[in-house]
């Protein structure tokens, strides 16, 4: 059974954990692209003091060497990651370890990686990336639901609050939004809905 919250939001800046965070997220990701060293680690350190004073678990999207040098509790890498990261350092320094996976190859090499979760992706069309997997649907959270038994299971991609649903009753743990909140209007209204309807 997941102890993860089911309600993952995923950040490219530590601003908006000043913004978000006190709302009640409990499970964030913080995801920076295209930034120098100092900058990446200037940004995981003011999110790693924002999540402890809010008592939510940050996620370190790639940064694995920072996230050990912060003293970070979770890393999340990309297939394109593990090709350059070192599992066995990350291991070593006690960091639970998060991956994504897109189709079956990926699956079972993640599988083979030990993580902590498996996060399947995208659900549904997503505008975050350029992606040359086409949307995997629900059915397939089922299918991924029982190859990686009792691991966590992320659902990502193109999901909103009222999609929220339908990917928890076809097995996934955690669904994670990006730019439903990012791009909203109002992103802290936008937060509050997603928390009313994971609790």
């Amino acid at each position: 059974m997941s102890t993860l919250h089911p309600f993952y939001p995923i950040f490219d800046r530590a601003e908006w954990l000043i913004r978000l965070l006190p709302l009640g997220i409990k499970l964030v990701q913080l995801r920076i692209k295209d930034q120098p060293p100092e900058v990446v680690r200037a940004e995981i350190r003011a999110a790693k003091g924002l999540c402890g004073e809010h008592g939510c678990t940050l996620v370190v999207n790639d940064h694995w060497q920072i996230a050990i040098a912060e003293g970070c509790d979770w890393v999340h890498l990309g297939q394109e990651d593990l090709d350059t990261a070192d599992l066995g350092a990350i291991k070593a320094a006690g960091i639970k370890l998060g991956l994504s996976t897109h189709d079956e190859a990926e699956l079972d090499r993640a599988l083979a990686c030990d993580p902590d979760y498996v996060a399947l992706g995208p659900i549904y069309p997503t505008i975050l990336k350029k992606m040359k997997w086409e949307q995997q649907g629900i059915d397939k959270l089922s299918e991924w639901r029982g190859r990686i038994g009792d691991l966590p299971l992320i659902a990502i991609g193109g999901m909103t609050p009222e999609r929220a649903a339908l990917a928890l009753e076809a097995g996934a743990d955690v669904v994670s939004a990006v730019t439903d909140i990012t791009l909203n209007d109002d992103p802290e209204a936008r937060v509050r809905t997603w928390l009313e309807q994971l609790g």
